[in-house]
């Protein structure tokens, strides 16, 4: 309805009977994926906090059960042929607020949500950087709901990203961090923290690791000046 609306403000009386019909289509198919994408959140919270409950124990359970998630979900994707970046936000997101809703420790999941969904990502074919991001939005987006520490959770997350990219290359570094940047607020001091928690894991020179970031806190301040340019 809130689609509808807007459209109908915004074009009324701009398009035919074709342009229309698409419209609706479009609406309807926009809709479907955000019920999808609830579906797979509640689905995954609730597989996370049962597992963790019967297992007894969150602190020793909940980074098994986090890598079994996040792998069931890259095979899912792989067996239907599509679905790996609509379906990692939504996936990361039900791994948080499952651990969360028994007690577990969302920073260290959230690391290796995020390693979790990238290796996984390359090992697909699917599009590293593109996971890495949806998968980040997924956690903060959860830890905001339930009230976590949102930058300790970010530095953990972007950390898993590059140590994982890491694994994969520098192209891959890169392309990671460069999509990152926009996803998270404050992404300047979060990349510093990060890049000085993860060099050494990652297989990182100081230098190569340097230029990361200073590309990563360019970047920032380039879509920063651009925002307020925006803005005025």
């Amino acid at each position: 309805m809130k689609y509808e609306a807007v459209s109908d403000i915004k074009h009324h009386g701009v398009i035919g009977d074709a342009g229309t019909a698409v419209k609706e289509g479009i609406i309807r198919s926009l809709e479907r994926i955000n019920e999808i994408e609830a579906e797979i959140v509640s689905l995954v919270r609730n597989t996370v906090s049962n597992a963790l409950r019967a297992g007894g124990g969150v602190a020793g359970e909940s980074l098994s059960i986090t890598k079994d998630v996040v792998k069931g979900a890259i095979i899912a994707t792989e067996e239907v042929g599509t679905g790996l970046i609509l379906s990692a936000k939504s996936v990361a997101k039900g791994i948080v607020m499952g651990v969360r809703d028994v007690g577990g420790d969302i920073v260290t999941v959230a690391s290796q949500t995020v390693k979790g969904a990238v290796k996984g990502a390359a090992e697909v074919g699917a599009d590293v950087a593109l996971v890495a991001r949806r998968t980040v939005e997924g956690v903060l987006e959860a830890t905001k709901e339930v009230g976590g520490n949102v930058t300790e959770v970010a530095k953990a997350a972007v950390g898993g990203a590059v140590e994982a990219a890491g694994s994969i290359g520098n192209t891959a570094v890169k392309a990671v961090t460069d999509m990152l940047v926009g996803a998270i607020e404050g992404v300047k001091n979060i990349g510093r923290a990060a890049f000085a928690e993860t060099r050494a894991k990652a297989g990182l020179s100081e230098e190569t690791a340097r230029s990361r970031e200073e590309e990563l806190v360019g970047a920032h301040a380039g879509t920063a000046r651009g925002r307020k340019s925006h803005k005025a």
